[in-house]
């Protein structure tokens, strides 16, 4: 009960009691000690006095104990009366018979006949307080001894310790109220100094806080708060909320605009708004197309991965140029001398400039520092991430090799440049400092880590100086953004705006805004479509012994980050609990080498073909097995139509910005029949609520989970597969580039803009 009432009591007054009583235990305790020394030190001084009355008299005692006892009471005469505190003395024989006492303490002869017995037999002085006659006593008895040693009497001292005892209770009382002054003051100024510096700051941030979900908060949170990351944290908590706010606000107008979705041709007007009559230039590692050797002659390939799937068409609608890193075998062979090429090759809308770079370059910049360094840094993926200082040498060799093939293209001409994920982290800062007055925005594809994560890297400060030299920085999600200006405020010098999420850096700022990228449909992709994709369908399906079986696909680039090894895990397991699937049921899995050069990517081909041989060889039969591997760089039209006759797309990334293949699968549904199994550490299942969201690393709930796809309601299917495939539309690849373009082009270009070198 009174836990209960203790609890119930105001926070300043329960801290300022735990506090008062911890701190007057503490000092209690000290003056107890403290009293107890001067008690030993008073009583130390009556054993010394004590001493010295006896030396001084035991010459008189020696002679009278030679006489008869009347004659030796005459010869002592008044030595035995005491005087002030000395009580008297008492004289006794070897054989404990008493010779003479003092008057004042012939009323304690019991007590001093028990410590004179105590003395001739121990043969050694003796030294006690007590209590006798309800009178407190010092005693000491001083055994007497012959020239030859022998006892030959005992001469007794008694003193009155009564005003010992008197002093220290004198003592404790002033310690007790002292104790009980110093205990009240500091309740009192516990309980103000709580009240004042604690409690009322946090209940002001609370009722902030409030106001803040019903968007009547002031601008700012209260000041003077008890903790200092408090106001930090706070800054960001209401700039979240009206960031989401905003967004709500968005999508509320969105749904009665009559021109919701955005195409192609919409996005092509709005592209020539954005970059001021100038040029869009994209900059990234890879290229939208690329050129193999097959049987001696250049073959096209469209590289695998979300940026292409999601610039590509960006270009396509508004032109400019795209410079990226020719890494194909013949694609030298396929450009101009300025490294040029129109593409598409069938339908050209746009330039694609080629950069060149040598093994070593490509191997320390791309393999070394960016895959090996950076990737594992930003994944949660239980990688541990490489740093080699040679690496990062062509990292910035590269970066500016990329900066300086952008502004050749640009000339003196006014453009907007997007430069594209962690690998040219630095390019933004080699832009403004050459053309102050281009708009160069960076998206950020993959995650952004926490703080501590990322102050890993030993050029932390550096990669974050680049990025700042842009005027927009884009990520995913909201709380990838956080990240960084959380990594920011601990790492760099520079001014954060939280209220307005920007940071300057040396007179020059940047604006962090989350853009969730998408994908456009397959219809504008020049895909299969009606009887050609069945076809298309058919065929695979003979070729890969597919026919009549219920499929689920995956289609990932072979990368520890995808959580294959997982997904192969939770297909087996399902076997397990449901062997009634075997010979109607199978998982084919789409795998895109990659990066290969790197020794931990092509062991991990290796484990995956042999987890895979492992399940298939406990499940399968002699018509059937259950996961199908196909490691290849699969084109559009075999992903498209794979994703089309599955009725289960699992997407279980371990960590990914957002994974684009998750809103591929929902754009192919068409007939609305499918499920989509996504992991909940994808930036997709932001979106994509009526997804099956799962937990990759949870074996059991990712098996239950395609169990329950396999059975779910016709019904239940369609409204989920239509719910999500609204979402995609609505929010399609040129919805993105729309926001990003539109928000770099809002922002205030000056010519003047200084740049510090990186």
């Amino acid at each position: 009960m009174i836990k209960k009432h203790f609890h119930r009591l105001p926070n300043s007054l329960r801290m300022g009691l735990w506090v008062t009583l911890l701190v007057g235990l503490l000092i209690g305790l000290s003056a107890w000690i403290q009293v107890q020394r001067e008690q030993r030190t008073d009583l130390d001084e009556m054993d010394r006095r004590a001493s010295v009355i006896a030396h001084q008299t035991v010459y008189a005692v020696q002679t009278a104990l030679r006489l008869p006892d009347k004659e030796a009471v005459v010869a002592l005469g008044s030595t035995l009366e005491g005087y002030r505190r000395l009580m008297g003395l008492a004289v006794y024989r070897a054989d404990g018979q008493r010779v003479a006492t003092g008057k004042a303490v012939s009323e304690f002869a019991d007590t001093l006949q028990k410590v004179v017995d105590q003395t001739l037999q121990s043969s050694k002085d003796t030294i006690m307080a007590e209590r006798a006659a309800d009178t407190p006593i010092h005693v000491l008895a001083s055994l007497i001894r012959t020239p030859e040693g022998q006892p030959e009497g005992v001469l007794v001292v008694v003193q009155d310790l009564l005003h010992l005892e008197q002093r220290a209770t004198t003592r404790l009382y002033q310690m007790g109220f002292w104790l009980g002054f110093i205990v009240l003051l500091l309740l009192i100024l516990v309980v103000a100094g709580v009240w004042l510096f604690y409690d009322r700051p946090l209940n002001r941030l609370a009722e902030w806080m409030g106001q803040l979900q019903t968007g009547d908060a002031i601008c700012a949170p209260p000041l003077n708060l008890p903790v200092a990351r408090l106001a930090t944290e706070s800054d960001r908590l209401a700039a979240s909320f009206r960031t989401a706010r905003l967004a709500h606000q968005e999508r509320a107008r969105a749904v009665v605009r009559a021109d919701n979705v955005w195409t192609r041709d919409r996005l092509r007007a709005h592209v020539v708004d954005c970059v001021r009559g100038g040029r869009l230039v994209v900059v990234s590692n890879r290229e939208p197309y690329m050129h193999e050797l097959r049987d001696g002659k250049p073959h096209l390939i469209v590289p695998a991965g979300g940026l292409v799937t999601a610039l590509d068409p960006v270009l396509q609608a508004s032109g400019g140029v795209w410079v990226a890193h020719g890494s194909g075998e013949a694609d030298r062979q396929m450009v101009d001398a300025q490294g040029r090429l129109a593409v598409p090759p069938d339908d050209p809308t746009y330039t694609l400039r080629r950069v060149w770079l040598t093994r070593e370059e490509e191997q320390g910049y791309y393999y070394g520092f960016a895959n090996e360094g950076l990737w594992p840094l930003c994944h949660l993926a239980h990688e541990r991430p490489i740093f080699r200082a040679d690496d990062w040498k062509h990292y910035m060799t590269v970066n500016r090799r990329f900066a300086e093939a952008a502004l050749q293209e640009i000339g003196s001409d006014p453009a907007v440049v997007l430069v594209q994920d962690y690998q040219l982290a630095l390019a933004p800062r080699f832009l403004k400092e050459a053309r102050p007055d281009l708009a160069v925005g960076i998206f950020w594809h993959i995650p952004w880590p926490n703080p501590e994560a990322f102050r890993i890297c030993p050029w932390a400060s550096d990669l974050l100086r680049g990025m700042l030299g842009a005027d927009l920085l884009g990520f995913h999600l909201q709380q990838h953004c956080n990240n960084f200006l959380d990594t920011v405020d601990r790492m760099v010098e520079a001014r954060l705006d939280w209220d307005h999420f920007t940071a300057e850096l040396q007179g020059h700022a940047s604006r962090v805004r989350p853009f969730p990228i998408s994908v456009e449909s397959w219809a504008e992709r020049d895909a299969l479509s009606g009887d050609a994709l069945e076809q298309r369908v058919v065929e695979l399906r003979q070729r890969y012994k597919l026919v009549g079986q219920r499929l689920a696909v995956g289609v990932d680039r072979i990368d520890y980050t995808k959580g294959l090894t997982e997904r192969f895990r939770a297909v087996g397991r399902f076997f397990e609990r449901n062997p009634q699937y075997r010979g109607q049921f199978s998982f084919v899995q789409l795998g895109a080498p990659s990066r290969t050069h790197i020794p931990r990517y092509r062991n991990y081909i290796s484990e995956l073909e042999a987890l895979v041989d492992e399940i298939n060889w406990r499940f399968q039969t002699d018509s059937w097995k259950p996961i199908h591997f196909l490691v290849d760089h699969h084109d559009g039209v075999a992903v498209h139509a794979f994703l089309s006759m599955a009725e289960i797309g699992i997407v279980s990334s371990l960590h990914d910005g957002m994974n684009l293949v998750a809103k591929e699968f929902v754009a192919a549904k068409e007939d609305l029949n499918g499920v989509l199994i996504l992991s909940e550490f994808a930036g997709a299942a932001r979106e994509l609520g009526d997804a099956l969201i799962i937990n990759p690393y949870d074996t059991e709930q990712f098996a239950a989970a395609i169990q329950q796809a396999l059975a779910m309601m016709p019904e239940e299917r369609r409204e989920r597969m239509a719910r999500m495939r609204r979402q995609v539309e609505e929010n399609n690849i040129y919805r993105w580039a729309a926001n990003f373009l539109a928000e770099l082009a809002a922002v205030p270009i000056s010519a003047a803009t200084t740049q510090e070198t990186t």
